[in-house]
């Protein structure tokens, strides 16, 4: 089992908890992006920089996953594709999407998308809080416990 990590939208904190993690469990971690992310010395941590373009390091990370792996990412088309592939894919704000709530996620999305492109503002997430540090924490805690 391996996480992989849509690096290019990740914030700094939620890296962060996942090098710790990493190392702590011995766990092998990929991050994937199109721009250099600096990431720690250790065996365990591994990062792929692909090249710019649409959904790019998206594609990466579906083609080289394996069922059981997990994904962090925020981007809801690619925690679909995750789930169809059989691995879980975690928001960094600690939301697990899953094959229950996916495709409504999905619809949601599609919906605000043609909202935007019709000029209606619909303003951005909230930032991340110290709340969501402790979901994502404890959603990521769940996962290694089970592997």
């Amino acid at each position: 089992m391996k996480i992989w990590v849509d690096a290019d939208a990740c914030p700094v904190v939620i890296k962060e908890i996942l090098f710790k993690a990493a190392n702590r469990t011995e766990t092998e971690m990929t991050l994937v992006a199109n721009h250099s992310v600096s990431i720690p010395p250790s065996p365990f941590i591994d990062f792929v920089h692909v090249g710019s373009g649409f959904d790019v390091a998206d594609n990466e990370i579906v083609q080289r996953l394996n069922a059981g792996d997990l994904v962090i990412t925020s981007d809801i088309p690619l925690a679909d594709e995750v789930i169809t592939k059989g691995a879980l894919a975690l928001s960094p704000r600690g939301e697990l999407f899953t094959a229950e709530n996916i495709k409504p996620k999905l619809n949601m999305r599609d919906f605000m998308e043609t909202m935007r492109s019709s000029g209606i503002q619909t303003g951005g997430p909230a930032p991340l809080n110290q709340a969501d540090r402790q979901a994502f924490a404890n959603q990521l805690d769940r996962w290694l416990r089970k592997i």
